[in-house]
């Protein structure tokens, strides 16, 4: 799941192995002053460490909670990039880290154990920030961002098919069966939140030959070729503008809501409690709009993630360079 990968966890100890180490980090020097956020620098005096698993929404993600904190007077520790979600989150457990944007579904389902996600994000992350205080997480309120799975089709099938919900999907697979193909990872082909899940939930019953398992990247290029109708996608992800695709609504909700908020180590909150006033306004800033041009700059311009969350903290007035 592009949300992030787990790493080996053995007697509840982690494990450190290779590709699974945490970063040691380096201190983030951007050259900032308050904007709309950080006035009277709350945070001066504060040394903050953030963290960010390795992809490139997490990245970016990071980048923009360390240079808040930077904008209201902290110094920041940049430990952005760990690699795997089990990797992050104990390094933000242990106080190690104390602040990284954090998925709600990624916590519900992966870290606190549970198997039936809640349609409701704001009942979602509810359960999540008050399961996780017990161990010492707070979760502050969260983004309208949510990076959660969705079929998508390029422009000419859309107006060939002019499908806009996955109920739409599941009607034009009986009234015709063969337009509907898919392009799926085999994760996603075999999860119960995935294809099969999905299928359940909407009435779908898609022949074996109607489905091709491929690698996520390719996906996206087949989808926008046209060589299946639809294609497995990330809500968030760039490529979804840049190649102009449709996404289809889970008007059913079945998907689980992987709504994107701060999780910061309560220790760290109890003696920064300004922590949340700089972070709010920018959470309520993001969304899935937001995040495709961002994600794009970096996946489909080739530019750097730290510099694509900069511009952007400028560009919305939240910070000022100095």
């Amino acid at each position: 799941m592009r949300r992030g990968r787990t790493c080996p966890v053995l007697a509840g100890v982690l494990v450190l192995a290779a590709g699974c180490g945490l970063t040691s980090g380096s201190p983030m020097v951007d050259d900032v002053e308050p904007g709309s956020i950080g006035q009277g620098l709350p945070l001066e005096g504060a040394d903050l460490t953030v963290a960010s698993k390795e992809f490139t929404e997490q990245l970016i993600l990071g980048a923009i909670m360390g240079i808040a904190f930077e904008a209201a007077g902290a110094n920041v520790l940049d430990r952005t990039g760990i690699q795997g979600s089990i990797g992050a989150r104990e390094a933000l457990k242990s106080g190690d880290v104390d602040g990284m944007y954090e998925y709600t579904g990624t916590a519900w389902i992966t870290y606190l154990g549970n198997s039936t996600p809640i349609p409701d994000p704001q009942r979602q992350w509810q359960a999540v920030h008050d399961a996780d205080l017990k161990n010492g997480i707070t979760w502050l309120p969260p983004s309208t961002l949510n990076n959660t799975y969705a079929l998508a089709m390029n422009q000419a099938n859309f107006k060939k098919y002019r499908t806009t919900t996955l109920s739409d999907v599941a009607a034009l697979s009986k009234s015709d069966p063969g337009a509907v193909t898919v392009c799926v990872e085999s994760e996603f082909a075999n999860r119960a939140d995935g294809l099969p899940g999905m299928q359940k939930a909407y009435g779908m019953d898609l022949p074996a030959k109607n489905i091709t398992q491929m690698d996520t990247g390719i996906i996206y290029t087949q989808v926008a070729k046209g060589s299946c109708t639809y294609g497995e996608v990330f809500t968030t992800d760039g490529r979804i503008k840049s190649m102009n695709l449709v996404v289809m609504a889970d008007d059913k909700k079945f998907f689980p809501n992987y709504n994107a908020a701060p999780a910061i180590n309560s220790k760290a909150l109890e003696k920064y409690p300004a922590i949340a006033e700089v972070l709010d306004p920018i959470t309520k800033k993001l969304n899935n709009t937001v995040a495709q041009e961002l994600n794009a700059k970096v996946d489909v311009d080739g530019q750097d993630p730290h510099q694509v969350a900069l511009d952007w903290m400028k560009q919305e007035g939240f910070v000022k360079g100095g």
